[in-house]
């Protein structure tokens, strides 16, 4: 039991920040940041998350050929939603006008649009027609620009996708290490409470100091992570679909680094030329990173009906996620 992308859509923002631009606040050089990460620049939004959700929410539709009434479920992946709550999906639903569908958030950090695809799977089996599902995120608004080892990695953007059921297989491996919560994180900012001398969220057990409502990454213990969670997952997602990876028309990783990427890729023997890569351009978007290469591959044409796609990605819990379907 498979799922069908009818229709993919994006949203970037207009304002380009380039490497240089960081040297400003931080000690810094485009030549570092390129060689290090692979990024040359990146997208900032100076308004709000749901606008860039709802963007990409209306090109999806329109690619598909469809109006938000023909909705059923609106699923949102985002760490950086503008509101604790309401959810941003619900915020988009009113938006949008989506007046049938149900809504609601995913957060499973970078790897949310794998998720969020097997779980539209799962509603679409249940009974229901069509799922939009977005990732949306804005990491600038939780980065610290201070810190010259991650502010340089973020960007903000969005994608989106329309789907239905299909008998076409489908096939996807998650997993978790929560004993690795503590090396990628960002704090809520706290309240101030006249009942408690002290909050136990300021230290907690395990997790280092860091500034709250900005993120902190042990880039080291990450990157580890990652190079081994992200072939694992591949494999183990082509086994359950019935192919060897190198018989993927194309694989969409997460865009956190071009390392990661290059050294997951060699650990499978996967080709770079067969690898959807916009990381030099898009940067770190969370989970937006694999809905926006997906829309603008297929958008350029490398992308077309009939090709099997591995989607795959790690994050924040630690988490990690592959799936591989049919376009």
């Amino acid at each position: 039991m498979g799922i069908r992308i009818l229709g993919t859509g994006s949203f970037v923002p207009d304002r380009v920040v380039e490497n240089e631009e960081f040297t400003r606040y931080v000690d810094t050089s485009d030549e570092w940041i390129v060689k290090h990460s692979g990024i040359s620049r990146r997208r900032i939004h100076d308004g709000a998350n749901f606008e860039m959700a709802v963007a990409a929410a209306g090109r999806a539709l329109e690619s598909a050929g469809l109006s938000p009434l023909d909705i059923d479920l609106i699923l949102c992946t985002t760490v950086t939603s503008d509101y604790a709550s309401p959810s941003l999906a619900c915020i988009v639903q009113g938006r949008i006008g989506a007046e049938n569908a149900l809504a609601l958030d995913i957060n499973a950090a970078c790897a949310g649009f794998v998720f969020g695809l097997d779980m539209a799977r799962l509603y679409l089996h249940d009974g229901m027609r069509r799922v939009l599902l977005i990732s949306s995120e804005k990491l600038s608004q939780i980065t610290n620009y201070a810190d010259r080892s991650t502010c340089v990695l973020f960007g903000d953007g969005a994608g989106a996708v329309v789907l239905e059921k299909s008998d076409r297989p489908f096939a996807a491996a998650f997993g978790a290490d929560g004993t690795g919560a503590h090396t990628l994180f960002a704090r809520f900012p706290e309240n101030e409470v006249p009942f408690v001398r002290t909050r136990s969220t300021a230290s907690c057990d395990g997790f280092p100091e860091a500034k709250p409502g900005t993120l902190y990454m042990d880039g080291q213990k990450v990157y580890k992570f990652a190079v081994t969670a992200m072939p694992k997952a591949v494999r183990e997602a082509c086994a359950k679909y019935g192919i060897e990876p190198a018989a993927l028309d194309w694989l969409i990783p997460h865009q956190a680094n071009i390392r990661i990427i290059q050294t997951a890729n060699s650990a499978l023997k996967f080709p770079m030329e067969k690898t959807i890569c916009n990381i030099a351009e898009r940067a770190n978007s969370s989970s937006a990173c694999i809905p926006i290469a997906l829309d603008e591959a297929v958008r350029d044409g490398r992308i077309r009906r009939g090709q099997t796609l591995c989607a795959v990605g790690f994050g924040a819990g630690l988490v990690y996620g592959g799936a591989v379907f049919e376009y």
